[in-house]
């Protein structure tokens, strides 16, 4: 199956370091923001890529190259000028196909395993999206969705925070016009009301990391082995 990186994001909360470095280019750890999911994707053995970018997508596409280096094929979405999570989506979807797919958002860092959730895909059903969630981190304390013990993502309490993962069905874009500017979260809550969202609740590291103190922090735990990454501010920790 395939996997899309989202990565045209603009980074303000990270200026002046994006000023001159894609967001996802930015490093931690002595490594790219975005080669670390590459990496995890291609493990689970996910390595048909798309990611698509804006900001400074030359350099993207610079560093990264084809992919054969990280083991991956990646193609590229080039939007000019940003259209959101969703405008991107529906930007990108001639090369993504008709097929389910692996989302995630390039400015994360993560220990999730994507192997399971290319499994979900085959067991979508009439869902129309299945997305990750994980423990609410301090600067985004109210959430987003609650989830069921069944699985079923519902519009409660308590709630849990959107992780910027997932496995998407083409259709629910479709109605999203190719080129024009369109965010997520209706879509998402819009499947939500007809009962065809579902999630899990992941435990393991996940970092947000949408801050010039969050990259530092991640940064100083991946090059020192101190701690628990997931521990840092920003994070999810089961």
């Amino acid at each position: 199956m395939k996997a899309m990186i989202l990565a045209a994001g603009r980074g303000e909360r990270m200026r002046p370091l994006t000023d001159h470095t894609p967001k996802p280019l930015l490093e931690a750890g002595g490594k790219p923001l975005i080669v670390w999911t590459i990496e995890r994707l291609a493990r689970a053995g996910i390595t048909d890529l798309v990611i698509n970018h804006a900001h400074l997508g030359a350099r993207i596409e610079h560093a990264l190259g084809d992919g054969r280096t990280l083991g991956v094929s990646i193609a590229y979405s080039s939007e000019g000028d940003a259209l959101e999570t969703a405008g991107g989506i529906a930007f990108a979807m001639p090369l993504l196909g008709e097929q389910p797919f692996i989302l995630v958002n390039g400015d994360v860092f993560s220990d999730f395993d994507f192997a399971p959730l290319a499994a979900r895909a085959r067991m979508l059903g009439d869902d129309q999206a299945h997305i990750v969630l994980v423990d609410n981190p301090v600067h985004h304390p109210a959430g987003d969705f609650a989830l069921r013990e069944s699985g079923r993502v519902v519009d409660d309490a308590p709630r849990l925070t959107y992780a910027g993962i997932g496995v998407y069905r083409p259709e629910l874009f479709a109605a999203t016009a190719r080129g024009h500017k369109a965010k997520l979260a209706p879509l998402l809550r819009t499947a939500m009301a007809h009962n065809r969202l579902r999630g899990e609740h992941f435990r393991g590291t996940w970092i947000d990391v949408g801050t010039v103190e969050r990259l530092q922090a991640l940064d100083l735990a991946l090059r020192t082995g101190t701690g628990r990454t997931g521990t840092q501010p920003g994070s999810a920790r089961g």
